[in-house]
């Protein structure tokens, strides 16, 4: 098996990370875990947040939002600022908000297992630790079946 958010770990024969792409069978291939960033993290996120399947970008509010069918799973601060993200964090909530640069994300959403991480200060987590949450918020606003589709054999 392999870590999951929380140190647990999944079932053995279960494969770990996304899926990248739809084969003819139906299938989805498994995609390689993501180099962790040398240099542009903001591109880094953006690319492992477009990775997972039927993940799009929106522009609301002058934000960033990645939606899994209608669904928000991260939410980044715009292109040029102080980096920030914002991602729903069930398991982790309590854990990321350890990191000093985490807060309950606001307008009430902090309740409801939101979490919003600036990334530019010192104690910002790390990249591989990032991925993790992403990962994590997808399948919490993911429908079952998508989110279902990150555990798939690696066999097909």
């Amino acid at each position: 098996g392999c870590r999951l958010p929380g140190g647990t770990t999944s079932p053995p024969g279960k494969r770990c990370g996304r899926v990248s792409a739809r084969l003819p069978s139906g299938h989805w291939e498994a995609a390689p875990r993501r180099k962790t960033p040398s240099g542009d993290l903001d591109a880094w996120l953006v690319a492992l947040a477009l990775d997972y399947p039927e993940a799009v970008e929106e522009h609301p509010w002058g934000d960033r939002a990645y939606k899994v069918r209608g669904k928000s799973f991260v939410f980044m601060s715009p292109e040029g600022g102080d980096l920030s993200i914002t991602l729903k964090l069930p398991q982790s909530r309590d854990f990321a908000l350890s990191f000093e640069e985490a807060e309950p994300t606001g307008y009430g959403l902090g309740k409801s297992g939101w979490v919003t991480v600036s990334l530019d200060g010192a104690d910002a987590p790390p990249p591989d630790l990032l991925e993790e949450w992403i990962e994590e918020s997808y399948r919490a606003r993911a429908p079952k079946r998508l989110a279902a589709l990150l555990d798939a054999d690696s066999t097909g």
